[in-house]
């Protein structure tokens, strides 16, 4: 059976799909999906085949939309989808997972959420009740700009009780027991504002995960990290990259020392540095760096990219992909080496997510 290789990109106005061959040459558009909503993230769920998209309207409210038809049809779904406590607002959904038979759901105000019937239907699993300084995290004061709440929910591949989650200007948490439980995991991070409690504070902005479990590696407010077990403890690898700011992280599915991130200015305009477009690459964990830069734009290149902007497939060569804030998909069917624009003019783009079907 031949290999199909389908892109999901959520933006802000409406999810798209673009689809290739197993080569990764020839891409084809398709949409925009979900009644163009604002899509925060979009991902496939390889236990169902179904497509499922993560959306905020001002008017309409909060929803995750599904699709079992690779995005030929779409439903949306809000039901379950609240909080009963009267001081907490779900106000937008900013991340989905689908791990171990079942669809999670972080959501603003710090919630997650499960679904058992691919999305029909949501149950609140946890608000991460009684971890340090959670009374404060929703106080408009300690809000981080985009009011993702818990915009990431990291699966571990081998047991379906462990997860970690990045809630949005506070740090990684770790549950062993499906979510009854929580310990904060920043230890050997840094912070260059005033910390009140040294295991809670900190800005992560992507968690990622190598082939070798025990080992992770974050793209930080303040610098990249890489941890040697599974999140217990932290070491900073920012050093040869231009920049210490970034949002999108990748890392490799078959070499647990090769890492992917985005640099970008850490001043307000928050692009890539220069004008300059790259993505950067570790083989070595993070004690040297390369620039990969050949086929993206070298001047007047002004792209930003979001936390959940850059994803890569598992093919025997990997794939590497990402989307910017000015709408432009670029692809590299070498593992960085060379990059191609895939596609132009849709509107910004907050999400990338690669499935490899057949």
């Amino acid at each position: 059976m031949s290999q199909q290789v389908v892109l999901l990109v959520g933006t802000r106005k409406g999810c798209f799909v673009l689809e290739s061959d197993g080569d990764r040459c020839d891409w084809q558009v398709r949409g925009p999906f979900c009644e163009g909503w604002p899509v925060y993230h979009a991902v496939h769920d390889p236990a169902s085949g179904s497509l499922y998209a993560a959306a905020a309207s001002e008017w309409h409210g909060a929803g995750v939309w599904r699709s079992s038809d690779l995005g030929e049809t779409w439903e949306l779904s809000s039901e379950g989808l609240s909080y009963s406590d009267d001081g907490l607002k779900l106000s937008k959904v900013s991340g989905l997972t689908a791990a171990h038979g079942r669809l999670l759901a972080g959501a603003e105000a710090c919630g997650i959420f499960e679904s058992r019937d691919g999305g029909v239907t949501w149950s609140l699993l946890s608000t991460l009740d009684g971890q340090p300084n959670r009374d404060l995290w929703n106080e408009p004061e300690n809000q981080p700009p985009g009011h993702l709440g818990l915009p990431a929910i990291m699966p571990h591949p081998d047991d379906p009780a462990r997860y970690w989650v990045i809630v949005q200007g506070h740090g990684i948490f770790e549950t062993t027991d499906d979510f009854a439980s929580w310990t904060p995991r920043n230890r050997g991070l840094r912070a260059d504002w005033p910390i009140e409690n040294p295991e809670v504070g900190y800005c992560v902005h992507k968690l990622v995960m190598s082939p070798d479990t025990e080992r992770l590696y974050q793209q930080n407010h303040v610098g990249m990290h890489r941890s040697d077990d599974a999140g217990q403890s932290w070491t900073e690898i920012s050093e040869g990259l231009p920049t210490e700011f970034g949002f999108a992280a990748a890392a490799h599915p078959h070499d647990r020392d090769t890492f992917y991130v985005i640099p970008l200015d850490p001043g307000h305009g928050r692009t890539m540095p220069e004008g300059r477009a790259a993505v950067w690459r570790t083989r070595d964990g993070g004690n040297t760096w390369q620039r990969l830069d050949r086929g993206l734009p070298q001047r007047d290149a002004h792209l930003g990219v979001l936390r959940e902007g850059m994803a890569i497939d598992a093919l025997d060569t990997p794939g590497l992909y990402f989307g910017t804030s000015t709408g432009q998909v670029f692809a590299s069917a070498d593992e960085g080496e060379s990059w191609t624009e895939i596609a132009s003019y849709l509107p910004a783009i907050s999400s990338v997510e690669v499935a490899v079907l057949g």
